[in-house]
């Protein structure tokens, strides 16, 4: 099992910055790919970006605002947001994959107008 905890969420002004991290424990040899999913009121979840453990990008879409980045020496994946907008207001998911896929709790990111 892996469990995931994220921080770094919280409520920013338009054109603000929030920087997310997530953090793996328990069985966490073997995850390949770690990266975050959003989800807003009334919407699907959606991709947001993904980093395979040797550092390799695999989706990145908000590419120009969003940087995804991570530490395996600390099982950590790192999402930074600049130039928020109020339609990127969503609870964001963090991932993990290692044949199955794990999820965090989610934090929330509240962007005002």
């Amino acid at each position: 099992q892996v469990q995931l905890v994220e921080s770094g969420g919280g409520l920013v002004q338009a054109g603000g910055s929030l920087r997310l991290s997530c953090t793996a424990s328990g069985s966490t040899f073997g995850i390949t790919v770690m990266g975050w999913y959003r989800q807003a009121p009334g919407n699907q979840r959606e991709q947001v970006a993904g980093i395979t453990s040797g550092g390799i990008i695999t989706y990145n879409s908000f590419k120009g605002r969003f940087t995804i980045s991570n530490d395996n020496a600390k099982n950590t994946v790192y999402l930074q947001m600049n130039g928020l907008k109020p339609e990127d207001t969503a609870v964001y998911y963090c991932f993990a994959l290692r044949g199955d896929i794990y999820w965090g709790q989610g934090t929330q990111v509240t962007v005002s107008a």
